[in-house]
C-alpha cells in the first residue's frame, strides 16, 4: 500500500523504554525457514551449537510460548507481513514459484509501516509470497510489473519461492538479478521444456543431492539438485544452493551499510534449514547430525555477521532484533540426506507434539527472541501467550502509528510484552495446520477443531493433529498426550465459539 497515512510520535515511546526519547530504533526481522523449536542451543537443541543466537537470548528475551499463525511457509508469512488470519483468504497456501503476488498493493504491510514513518525498507532472502500480476505468466527475462516495490519495500533481493522450487534465481528489485541474456529463463509447473532433464528421467545428474522417491522434488535439475516445478535457462543467474546463505548474508549487511545514517527495518528471511539442505562446505561435518545440523549452524553464522556488521557500524545498541521461525520444523521432506537417521538424540520440536504441516504445538510454536540494547533489559524470559499476528500492531505501537481502517484488523498491539515491559497475553491465538484445520490455543489449552484429513503423513513422518472428534490438551502439560475433550466440554463449548465468532467477522 502506498502512500499510507501514518503519523510517528517519539512521545509514545516514553512509558516503555527511555531509550525511546532518543531515537526510533532500527529494526531487523529474522526470519527462519522450518526452524523447529528445539533447534537452538538456548531452547535446549542436542547435537548441534548456536553461539550467536543464544548470546542474543542472553542479552534479550526469549519467549516459550509464541506462535506463528500457520504450520507451513505462505500463510505464516502472510499473516506475519499483514496482520491479517492467512485463512480468511482461500489462495493462501503454499505457493508455486510462479505464483502471482499474494498480499496486493491496495493491502497494508508491516513494510508500509516502517516506510510511511521515515524508515528505509528491505526484504532479503526467501520469499514465497508470489510475484507478478498474474499466475504462469510472469516474464522472467523483464522487469516483473508487480512486486515488493509496491507493498512498501524500498529494496529488495529475494528468492521467488523456496529453494526446492523454481525460478532458482534471486530477483533484485524486481527483476532477475545477474541476468544472463544468453540464457533467457522458462518455468513451468505444469509440463517440462523438450530436452531438459529432470531429477525423474536422469537420477544420474542429481550429483549434489538426491531426491526421495514420489516426493515431487524430481522436476528440473539446478546445480545437481532435483527441484517442484520445470525450469530452462537461467545460465549465470543460477543459484548455487552451497552460495545461498552468503548471499544473503552479504546483501543484508550491505543494506544496512547504505541506510547506516537514517532508520531502517530488514526483513530477513533465510533459507538454511529447509530442504534442500545444502549448506557450504565451511559448515560441513562441524556436528554429527550432517545436513540438517550443518544447516542450522549456517543459519546461526549468519545471525552473527548481521549483528557484527551492527556492531561495527555503531548500530547495535539502538537496532531491535527479533529472530523467529515461520513454522515448526520437518526432518524428512523430500531429499537423501539422512536428517532422521543422524538426529542422534535431538529432537527439533523440542518436547513438543507434532511438526511442520501439524496441528499440534509442534507446528506452530516457535522460538522468538527480541534483543534491543537500548530499550530491552536482557537476561530475561517470558511465558506469555504471543502470536506472530499481534507483531504488525505492535510495531505501530512502537512508531506511534496510525493503521488505516480495515487493515491488519487482526493484529493486537502487544508492544509491552515484546519489550519486556508487561505480561498481558492475548486471551487467545489462532492456529491453521497444512489440512485446514483450525486450532484455539490459549494460556491454559489448545483446541483442535475436528476435520477428516489422515492423521498421519507417511512420507515426511509427521502427526497432523487431525482427527474426526473434537480434541482438547492441557498445553501448561507439555505433550499434548490426553485428549480432554469428553472431560471438559464446557472448555470445548468456549473454545468452539471463539472459533465460530472469529470466522464471521
Amino acid at each position: 500500500m502506498k502512500n499510507a497515512p501514518l503519523f510517528f510520535s517519539p512521545l509514545l515511546l516514553l512509558p516503555l523504554s527511555t531509550a525511546a526519547q532518543q531515537a526510533p530504533p532500527n529494526v531487523v526481522v529474522i526470519l527462519a525457514d522450518d526452524l523447529g523449536y528445539g533447534d537452538l542451543g538456548c531452547y535446549g537443541a542436542r547435537n548441534v551449537e548456536t553461539p550467536h543466537v543464544d548470546r542474543l537470548a542472553t542479552e534479550g528475551i526469549r519467549f516459550t510460548q509464541a506462535h506463528a499463525v500457520a504450520a507451513t511457509s505462505t500463510p505464516s508469512r502472510y499473516s506475519l507481513l499483514t496482520g491479517e488470519y492467512s485463512w480468511r483468504r482461500p489462495d493462501t497456501d503454499i505457493a508455486a514459484g510462479n505464483a502471482k503476488m499474494i498480499i496486493t498493493p491496495n493491502q497494508y504491510t508491516m513494510a508500509d509501516l516502517f516506510h510511511s514513518a521515515g524508515y528505509r525498507t528491505g526484504a532479503i532472502g526467501k520469499w514465497h509470497l508470489g510475484l507478478g500480476d498474474e499466475t504462469a505468466a510472469q516474464d522472467w527475462n523483464a522487469p516483473l510489473p508487480c512486486g515488493l516495490q509496491d507493498i512498501g519495500f524500498d529494496y529488495h533481493y529475494i528468492m521467488a519461492a523456496t529453494a526446492d522450487r523454481v525460478p532458482c534465481v534471486f530477483i533484485e528489485n524486481g527483476f532477475v538479478a545477474n541476468y544472463d541474456p544468453t540464457a533467457p529463463i522458462e518455468v513451468s509447473y505444469e509440463k517440462n521444456f523438450p530436452g531438459e532433464p529432470t531429477g525423474r528421467d536422469n537420477p544420474e545428474q542429481l550429483y549434489n543431492l538426491k531426491s526421495c522417491p514420489n516426493h515431487g522434488h524430481n522436476h528440473s535439475i539446478v546445480n545437481g539438485i532435483g527441484r517442484i516445478g520445470y525450469m530452462k535457462g537461467g545460465g549465470k543467474a543460477l543459484w548455487k544452493d552451497e552460495n545461498i546463505a552468503d548471499s544473503i548474508a552479504e546483501h543484508a549487511v550491505k543494506f544496512i551499510e547504505e541506510n547506516r545514517d537514517r532508520p531502517f527495518f530488514l526483513y530477513l528471511c533465510t533459507n538454511d534449514i529447509h530442504v534442500p539442505r545444502f549448506p557450504h562446505d565451511r559448515f560441513r561435518g562441524k556436528n554429527k547430525m550432517g545436513l540438517r545440523g550443518d544447516a542450522i549452524a549456517q543459519f546461526d553464522w549468519t545471525v552473527g555477521r548481521v549483528v557484527e556488521a551492527l556492531k561495527d557500524m555503531g548500530l547495535d545498541d539502538n537496532t531491535l532484533i527479533l529472530l523467529t521461525s515461520d513454522n515448526g520444523p520437518v526432518v524428512n521432506d523430500g531429499y537423501e540426506d539422512h536428517a532422521e537417521e543422524l538426529l542422534h538424540g535431538h529432537r527439533p520440536a523440542g518436547p513438543l507434539r507434532g511438526n511442520k504441516y501439524s496441528a499440534f504445538e509442534g507446528g506452530t510454536r516457535v522460538p522468538l527472541i527480541a534483543r534491543w540494547p537500548k530499550g530491552i533489559k536482557g537476561g530475561a524470559e517470558s511465558h506469555t501467550l504471543m502470536s506472530h499476528i499481534d507483531l504488525l500492531a505492535s510495531f505501530g505501537e512502537m512508531l506511534g502509528a496510525r493503521i488505516p481502517k480495515g487493515h491488519a484488523t487482526d493484529s493486537q498491539p502487544h508492544l509491552g510484552n515484546l519489550l519486556g515491559d508487561g505480561e498481558h497475553a492475548r486471551p487467545y491465538v489462532i492456529e491453521q495446520s497444512l489440512s485446514h484445520t483450525l486450532s484455539v490455543r490459549t494460556p491454559e489449552w489448545k483446541y483442535i477443531e475436528p476435520s477428516d484429513g489422515r492423521a498421519f503423513m507417511q512420507l515426511e513422518k509427521v502427526e497432523t493433529g487431525n482427527s474426526p472428534t473434537p480434541q482438547l490438551y492441557d498445553v501448561r502439560v507439555d505433550g499434548e498426550k490426553e485428549n480432554l475433550a469428553e472431560k471438559h466440554p464446557e472448555v470445548v463449548f468456549e473454545l468452539q465459539n471463539i472459533l465460530r465468532r472469529e470466522r464471521r467477522k
